[in-house]
Order: C-alpha cells, then structure tokens, then sequence
C-alpha cells in the first residue's frame, strides 16, 4: 500500500470523523473530549510539516470505523446521515476554494482563535463560539447549506450548536487538507476499495 494512499485515506477519515463528531453532538448533547479536542485542534494547524500533524491518525479510530463501515461490503447497515454530511462538506469546500477574499479573511480569524488561546482553553465556551462564528459568517454563507439532524432539546442549547459549528469547521479544514494531498471524489466512488484496505490496515495497527 502506498504513502500517498494511505496519507489520502487518513485526510478522508479526518471528515468522516468531523461528520460522526456533529451526528454524536447534535444527537446526544456531547461527545468524547478528546476526539473533539484533538478534531479542532486541526482547524488552528495551518502551517504543519506534514499531514499527519494536522489530524494525528491515532486520534482518527472513529472515522476510520465510519470508512470500513461506510464503503466496505460489510452487511453492516449504512449511517446514510453521516454520508450525507460527508458529502456536503466536499461540496461546500469546493465552492471555497474559488473564493480568494473568504480564504483570507478564514486565515485572519483563524490566527483571532489562537490569540484567544492565550486566555482560554480549546475547549471553553468563548472558543468554541469563535470558532463557531467562523463557520457561520464565513463558510456557511457560501453554500450549499448542511442541514443537521438531531434532538431538538440538545440543537436548541448554544454550547451545543457552538460545538456543532466547529466541528463542520473541523470537517473543512480536514477537506482542505485531502484535497491538498490528492484527494478528489472520483476516489470515493473508484477507489473505495483500496481507502477501505488503507483504513482497515491501520486500525489494525491503532
């Protein structure tokens, strides 16, 4: 199995993971800290030295879960909504990839949140809104629209739809990145069985 494969495979289980971080979020109200954490911490690596620092492969078990279980032949039944957001984070960072004035002001605010770090953790509300924010203001606007699905009593909290927010943040940043190292979405229909193989090859090794 190549590097590049299984670099590709990595950035594409860094979305998948994202997308399982807005299902759990918004379906339950929270999620586990640490793949949060370490899911945004992607979005304030703008400048790694090489793919694996922005979304360290150990952190990415659950999106690597969501590739085997999504396009593998298992008899295991498909999470459709997951696609879904899989696939609108493609098509949205396709449209930001033409806006040159949005990228700009994207790294502005993005450099705003690691200012903020000096006062606050990750994880703290005022962060996790400003990340929020971003998302937002700047992204959100481009379209197309995700449409999330969830318990209302959890959708309607604001630390929740902060949380969900950053995470779709999270998910385009990842989408940046695999289409940084080749990634293209004639690979999800074409290639489904080597990213399936490259997947379950490292979880193996998790």
């Amino acid at each position: 199995m190549s590097e590049k494969q299984q670099i590709r495979t990595m950035a594409f289980a860094a979305i998948c993971q994202a997308a399982h971080l807005v299902q759990q979020v918004a379906r339950s109200g929270q999620c586990d800290e640490d793949q949060l954490r370490e899911t945004l911490n992607g979005i304030l690596n703008t400048d790694p030295k090489t793919p694996e620092e922005v979304f360290p492969p150990a952190m990415l078990r659950e999106g690597y879960r969501a590739i085997v279980e999504q396009l593998g032949n298992s008899s295991t039944p498909k999470n459709a909504e997951l696609t879904r957001y899989v696939v609108s984070l493609v098509a949205l960072e396709r449209k930001l990839a033409g806006r040159r004035d949005v990228l700009n002001m994207l790294g502005e605010r993005i450099n705003q949140v690691k200012r903020q770090l000096h006062h606050f953790e990750l994880l703290d509300e005022p962060v996790l809104a400003n990340l929020a924010s971003i998302y937002s203001e700047l992204i959100s606007p481009i379209g197309p629209r995700i449409q999330v699905a969830g318990t209302p009593l959890y959708l309607q909290q604001p630390l929740v739809q902060h949380k969900v927010r950053a995470l779709l943040l999270a998910g385009i940043r990842a989408t940046v990145l695999w289409r940084q190292v080749g990634g293209r979405r004639r690979h999800i229909l074409f290639a489904r069985r080597k990213m399936v193989e490259a997947a379950r090859h490292t979880l193996n090794h998790l």
